[in-house]
């Protein structure tokens, strides 16, 4: 279950408004009004509408109960509702023009039979709670509302006499429904059964520190020898569960689920595919938003109801788009770490600094986190080896999968992985190691100063193997986003290795004789044209590989000041600002003054805000990425100057602002002095 602080319990403890909320019930419900002794006003709410004529919603529920705060004594739920609750929002949904449909009426106009009726709900009930007998399914009788429920095979066939393993609690047996209950609710023909797994619906070991992350998607660590799962075994296992959960539904209601509802909502490419073999071809996810019938049935975007929804929040969750956790375009306050920091030979030491961290960004509260997914211990910005398993490169440590987790669910923030594109040192070993980005011969030695190492883009066995680099982190850790690093970049005298040589020729049509290009303005404005485009769709290829595995990942890159500040500089970067803001969710830029060598960084800054002003709308999806460390003498910025340098970014019109780096072990910045420019404590995010 999704984990919320019973702090936020304390929001809405006036009852009074639970009374109010109730006045929407239908008159069978009169009678528990009367019995509260409050006179209560109509309340209604008019949702707006921005939801195409053919979409619809999908609204996920658990458990139902009387007094929810109440019983939050025993056992603390916080996706439990309370029973007025449900009772008043499906009164407001009847009462606002929703029409909630069935999973077979989105199938149909899915196939052209019938079009959906505006503003459709598709209402799911999850993990089988006895109350979706008691107090659900009469509610939705008394509406005529169809629901999808989801069941967990290991709870259902539970004996009565034993608990069930609920989370980290042990649930009485009776919390839950049993088959007679299922079928008759399926008889009714308001309920359709679907999947939530035989027994994923748990914490599985995923690294070696012992961090439990959902079963469905984790490969199982094994401390005994220290091995992981095997892709063989994983799919093995996934469709053993999901074949087994299938046909225990079959055998006790007499009909095949169609449907796999995710435990968590967690899910992956491979894991919907092994659904629809067994004979779920749809499956329903945690992601908010609207769905159309003609997108793709395996992604399903559902939004979570929780115990404090009430009225005006359900209005507003029905009015959240598909992207970037509901929110249209969220404020970005973002903390760049370097692993690096938190890692030490000493298992015990770097507990103690993962601690340090996090108790750190508990109190600065940042939305998002871009972490290193690469050792750099030298600082050529190089990666020498990776924190996560993987078939290439050396691991230091698998620290990034418990760094990142730890990060989402301790201090709640959105984990980006930082990665490389190119610059991957691999061993001597590797067939691919000396398949590297070439300078032309006769290039002066500036062209390569400043430059990293890095692996050829056009080299089909250097491009295979930054693939499958990807996907080994893809499949071993989960995480919100990829920030793609700085290091993929090529200049008028790259990449002259022979692969990059005869892409130019036999692919672009251009001259495979890299003097004449540079020789010639027109072709080679074109050839820095066709390079940046090329590592935009490399980099579009390596959020693909994630997304097998990250299905709702976001993608951010970095950009270098200069291309944004002199276009023409694309000939030595092969980057664009416009072909950035078009490719990814997020830009990021470096805005680092000093690194630029800027004699007045304030006027740096505005010179580079007053840039991106003139592209209309580039400011809801860019970054502004400041320096933290003055790299020339090894200083840090005074805190106070970078703080300066926020502010200034901020009230010129920057949603997104962050700092790089963050040094938790010096407070570098000082705390209390970033804090009230990089907190959502003092910029909450709007929605």
């Amino acid at each position: 279950m999704l984990t919320i602080a019973l702090s936020s319990l304390r929001k809405t403890e006036n009852m009074i408004r639970l009374c109010v909320l109730f006045s929407a019930l239908l008159p069978a419900f009169a009678s528990a009004q009367q019995a509260a002794g409050v006179e209560v006003p109509r309340l209604q709410i008019a949702a707006q509408r921005i939801d195409s004529p053919q979409s619809y919603r999908v609204l996920c529920y658990h458990d139902v109960r009387d007094n929810v705060r109440e019983t939050f004594k025993v056992w603390p739920e916080a996706t439990a509702v309370d029973t007025r609750d449900l009772a008043a929002q499906l009164s407001w949904l009847d009462q606002n023009g929703y029409h909630p449909v069935s999973l077979q009426q989105i199938i149909d106009a899915r196939a052209g039979k019938k079009p959906l009726p505006e503003k459709a709900i598709l209402l799911t009930f999850d993990d089988g709670f006895e109350s979706m007998y008691t107090k659900v399914f009469p509610l939705l009788k008394q509406f005529g509302f169809p629901a999808l429920i989801a069941i967990v095979g290991d709870w259902i066939q539970t004996p009565q006499d034993q608990s069930v393993q609920f989370g980290d609690i042990k649930a009485p047996r009776k919390a839950f429904v049993n088959w007679d209950q299922v079928r008759e609710m399926q008889a009714s023909g308001l309920i359709e059964v679907a999947s939530h797994s035989h027994s994923l619906h748990k914490g599985i070991i995923g690294n070696p520190q012992g961090n439990m992350m959902p079963a469905a998607i984790t490969r199982f660590y094994w401390p005994q020898n220290k091995q992981y799962e095997s892709d063989e075994a994983y799919t093995k296992r996934i469709r053993a569960d999901l074949e087994r959960s299938a046909s225990l539904i079959e055998k006790e209601i007499g009909k095949r689920p169609r449907a796999m509802v995710w435990p968590y909502g967690a899910n992956s490419q491979i894991a919907n595919k092994i659904a629809a073999e067994v004979g779920m071809p749809i499956s329903l996810n945690l992601e908010p938003g609207p769905n159309t019938p003609n997108d793709d049935p395996n992604y399903i975007r559902r939004t979570l109801v929780v115990f404090d929804t009430e009225l005006n929040g359900l209005a507003e969750i029905l009015r959240q788009p598909a992207t970037y956790d509901g929110v249209e375009r969220p404020m970005e306050r973002v903390i760049h770490v370097d692993l690096d920091y938190v890692y030490d030979p000493d298992p015990e030491v770097q507990e103690a600094n993962l601690s340090k961290l996090l108790d750190r960004m508990v109190r600065l509260r940042p939305t998002t986190v871009y972490l290193q997914a690469y050792a750099d211990p030298d600082g050529d910005g190089v990666a020498d080896a990776l924190y996560f398993p993987n078939r290439h490169m050396p691991m230091r440590s698998d620290l990034f999968t418990r760094v990142s987790w730890q990060l989402r669910t301790r201090a709640g923030v959105r984990v980006f992985a930082w990665m490389p594109v190119m610059a991957f040192k691999l061993p001597d070993s590797n067939p691919a190691a000396t398949h590297l980005v070439q300078t032309m011969p006769g290039a002066p030695a500036s062209a390569s100063q400043n430059r990293y190492l890095r692996l050829s883009p056009f080299d089909p066995l250097a491009r295979q193997t930054i693939t499958e680099i990807y996907e080994d982190l893809g499949k071993h850790s989960a995480f919100y986003g990829v920030l793609f690093h700085d290091d993929a970049t090529l200049s008028d005298y790259e990449d002259a290795s022979p692969a990059a040589l005869a892409v130019y020729r036999d692919q672009w049509h251009l001259s495979g004789a890299m003097e004449e290009m540079r020789n010639d303005p027109q072709v080679r404005r074109l050839w820095a044209q066709k390079k940046t485009a090329y590592l935009n769709d490399f980099t579009l290829h390596l959020a693909a590989t994630l997304r097998k595995y990250q299905p709702a990942l976001m993608t951010a890159r970095n950009i270098y000041a200069e291309p944004i500040l002199n276009p023409d500089s694309e000939d030595w970067f092969a980057q664009t600002y416009p072909s950035f803001l078009a490719t990814y969710d997020y830009t990021a830029i470096m805005a680092m003054p000093y690194m630029e060598g800027a004699k007045d960084a304030s006027a740096w800054l505005a010179r580079l805000m007053d840039t991106v002003k003139q592209t209309p709308g580039a400011l809801r999806t860019t970054v502004f990425e400041l320096q933290s460390k003055d790299w020339r003498n090894n200083t840090p910025i005074p805190s106070a100057t970078l703080a300066a340098q926020i502010r200034q970014l901020r009230l010129a019109g920057a949603r997104g602002v962050g700092y790089y780096p963050d040094d938790f072990h010096a407070n570098q910045p000082e705390e209390d002095i970033i804090k009230p420019e990089i907190s959502v404590e003092t910029h909450p995010a709007r929605r």
